[in-house]
């Protein structure tokens, strides 16, 4: 397995996986649309995007969204999307997509990674597996535009 930064040149490797990842979330097959918006993204520098390969195969990605805490005057990311391939979960893919995360906050001096997942993910044994902490001190709300 290999773990790898991508840049633009490996957009078509993606954008099966992110489309597969939207369907997970109950999101329309869009192909297309998955990669006019990674290419936006990359283009932007707006996210840091690993991708896992197995057997040269892309299998797995996570995106990270760099943000900032005005309070403790440092920056972090938000890990907003996790996937890897149902026909090859089990074989640590996921765990190395987390681990490269962390060597790039570390790397970057970043204060942490920060993510959301629902109350039903099984991936939460992983998560606390390799030392993220729940979260019991704040709340999170959403506001809705809909308009």
């Amino acid at each position: 397995m290999k773990i790898k930064k991508i840049n633009i040149e490996e957009l078509d490797d993606l954008i099966p996986l992110f489309n597969a990842y939207r369907m997970f979330y109950k999101q329309d097959s869009d192909p297309e649309a998955c990669r006019a918006f990674l290419k936006e993204r990359i283009e932007r520098n707006e996210s840091i995007i690993f991708l896992a390969f197995h057997d040269d195969k892309a299998v797995g990605f996570t995106q990270l969204y760099p943000v900032f805490s005005s309070v403790s005057l440092q920056s972090f990311c938000i890990l907003n999307d996790l996937f890897v391939d149902p026909e090859i979960r089990g074989k640590g893919i996921g765990e190395a997509l987390l681990n490269a995360a962390k060597k790039y906050a570390k790397e970057n001096n970043l204060k942490g990674l920060s993510l959301e997942t629902g109350n039903d993910n099984p991936a939460q044994h992983l998560y606390e597996r390799l030392s993220w902490n729940k979260d019991t001190d704040y709340l999170h709300y959403f506001w809705k535009n809909e308009s």
